[in-house]
């Protein structure tokens, strides 16, 4: 989880937000390093004013389901969700379709 952290604060200070943070996109090399994948939503902080909603469902931040101002804490959103689905085994939320999870 440090190195998952660590990679999460490197792109935050590149001004990047991923937008998209889940075990699908975190793979581990063969000497054992956390590798973050998958920047094709990625977007640069500096200028993301848009309310684009994008990512799993399971793991947005509210302020992007809203369709709110977000910016790089939506990221650290999923990767409390992650976390919590890496503890426990399952997903916080269990709702079966996305218009149940919005609601």
């Amino acid at each position: 989880m440090e190195q998952i952290i660590k990679a999460i604060a490197h792109c935050h200070a590149q001004g990047v937000i991923h937008r998209d943070i889940k075990a699908e996109n975190i793979m581990i090399n063969d000497q054992g390093q956390v590798k973050l994948l998958d920047f094709g939503l990625s977007k640069n902080s500096k200028v993301c004013k848009d309310r684009e909603i994008c990512g799993t469902p399971y793991y947005m931040a509210p302020e992007m389901i809203l369709g709110d101002p977000y910016d790089t804490k939506v990221d650290v959103w999923s990767l409390g969700v992650m976390l919590y689905y890496t503890v426990s085994g399952h997903l916080p939320f269990n709702q079966r379709t996305q218009k149940e999870l919005f609601a």
